[in-house]
């Protein structure tokens, strides 16, 4: 059993890393969050130290290794720009590092936490779930497989949001990375993934609430379209009452991919509990071309 504790707790997606945790047989043994109401503990591991500052962390964690039971990794799930924070405070104490995408906003910011690594003789994970997703396995699998060699996929990715997002760090481009990194991300790496280096990069609109551009891959064009904003919502979505429509289209033919996401975190964390987790190279193309695409916005 491995022991973790957890930074971000009362975010949206760390329930998704908690019940990992708790699914894989380990044991989740502080959490920390500047927010101080969690109840979601309780259904999980109501018996794990609660902290409000980094600096009760950092105390605890050096009094569980002076005790003989350090801890083993830490999941961040911090607002993006606290990542890099984050990571060098885990390595700093000696603990694997399991985080949200994306894993840092910059190439430059994965360039120091490869060192930090590196230096600290411990990992540094990231969760591309994606990559384990049934559909997404398939269409890899179909593209190695197939005579062609080069496909034309249309990616639409709208998840209408309301006032608040903008008045929270996702909002703020600095805090965020922006659309293309907060909301493209995974869907960037798993893009590249599959298809391969990014040998064209062209972006043909980039504003706070919608993003578009057009991508030449190694083996495949990509026209991509992503949205925050629920008037983008195609008709389909509308007569479902659903918020969110997600659309992937390889020469033409939809891939179904809107369920199958439920155990995704915890197929993750099998993996890099198992050694074969994704790491820093592995999050590198993400990075590097959702960086581009801020870089070349007109």
């Amino acid at each position: 059993m491995k022991r973790f504790a957890l930074i971000g707790a009362a975010g949206f997606v760390a329930e998704r890393h908690i019940r990992a945790i708790k699914e894989t047989g380990n044991e989740l043994v502080c959490a920390m969050d500047t927010f101080d109401v969690m109840g979601r503990m309780d259904s999980y591991f109501p018996e794990a130290e609660f902290f409000t500052s980094e600096e009760e962390l950092v105390n605890f964690l050096q009094q569980a290794k002076e005790k003989g039971e350090p801890v083993d990794y830490i999941s961040i799930c911090s607002p993006n720009y606290l990542h890099i924070k984050h990571i060098e405070l885990a390595l700093n104490n000696g603990c694997n590092v399991i985080c949200e995408k994306p894993l840092v906003i910059t190439v430059a910011d994965l360039e120091k936490i490869k060192t930090w690594e590196a230096e600290a003789g411990k990992r540094v994970y990231t969760v591309l779930q994606l990559r384990y997703h049934p559909a997404i396995l398939n269409l890899k699998k179909e593209i190695e497989q197939s005579d062609k060699h080069f496909f034309d996929i249309e990616l639409n990715y709208i998840t209408s949001r309301g006032k608040w997002y903008f008045k929270s760090w996702k909002g703020d481009e600095q805090k965020s990375g922006g659309i293309a990194t907060n909301i493209g991300i995974h869907f960037f790496d798993m893009l590249t993934w599959i298809l391969g280096t990014v040998q064209q990069n062209n972006v043909s609109l980039y504003e706070a609430t919608k993003a578009s551009g057009m991508l030449i891959l190694e083996k495949a064009k990509v026209r991509w379209f992503l949205s925050l904003d629920a008037s983008d919502l195609p008709q389909i979505a509308v007569n479902g009452v659903k918020r969110t429509f997600r659309s992937i289209k390889v020469n033409g033919k939809e891939i179904e991919f809107s369920n199958g996401f439920t155990d995704l975190h915890t197929e993750s964390y099998r993996q890099i509990l198992a050694d074969n987790g994704f790491g820093i190279e592995e999050a590198r193309a993400g990075i590097e071309l959702t960086d581009q695409i801020r870089e070349i916005r007109i």
